[in-house]
Formats: structure tokens, sequence, C-alpha cells
């Protein structure tokens, strides 16, 4: 059995540009709350960690599909654009749905937390299942 690490370069490659995506997504989704998320969750409070959570899963998971089917890391930025885009209008929507949703996390409501998340995730494997090679 022979153990070849020729693959190491593009894994670390596609990772580090991971990492510098989902980094990006948490900082303009941070900022289009109107609520401090950071400070909240410092604080304790659980429905912000639940809605930070979903949110960031959401974006996870077509990004891992971006990774799998991208010819190149432009390729896969692209994509991961595109997902962001959809998160960010699932956010939209999730306010429309959950009237005073940012007063009612900084209230540590878990159920408006709750949906927020599963809205996120459903809109992030819809995403990732929707992306074709």
């Amino acid at each position: 059995m022979t153990i070849s690490m020729a693959g190491l370069p593009a894994f670390l490659l596609y990772f580090v540009v991971g990492v510098a995506l989902i980094a990006a997504f948490a900082v303009i989704y941070l900022r289009l709350t109107a609520h401090d998320e950071i400070a909240l969750i410092r604080a304790g409070n659980l429905a912000a960690a639940i809605a930070l959570g979903g949110n960031l899963v959401g974006f996870a998971v077509p990004l891992e599909k971006a990774i799998v089917q991208a010819s190149s890391i432009p390729d896969c930025v692209l994509w991961a654009v595109v997902a962001m885009i959809i998160q960010f209008a699932a956010y939209g929507l999730a306010r429309l749905l959950i009237p005073e949703l940012s007063r009612k996390i900084e209230q540590d409501n878990l159920p408006a937390a709750a949906i927020l998340a599963v809205v996120a995730v459903i809109s992030g494997t819809l995403a990732a299942a929707s992306m074709t090679a």
C-alpha cells in the first residue's frame, strides 16, 4: 500500500478558500442582521447561537457541493457567491415570515431562531441539490 500526497496542494487550496468563503459569508450575514449575534451569544443567548449556526450550516452545505464539483477556484467562488445570495434571500424571507425576528432573537425566543435556522438549512440544501456540473 502506497500513500500519495499528490493531492495535498489542491486540498489545502480548496480548504483555505472554503474557510475564507465561510468567513466572508459570516461577516456579511452578521452585518445584515439588526441584532448583534456575537454579543448575544457571549451573553448566553441560545436563540442567537441557533440562528447563526443554522445560517452557517445553510451556507456550508452548498459550499461543499461547489467545492466538489468546481473545475477551478474561480468556478468554486462563483457558485459560493450564488449560494450566499440564496442564503441572504432566505434570511429576508424569514424576516417576512417572522415579524420582529431580530427582537425575538434578542429576547432568546427559541422558536423564532429554530424557524430561521430551518429556513437557512432548507434553502442551502435545495441550493446544493440544484447545482449541476
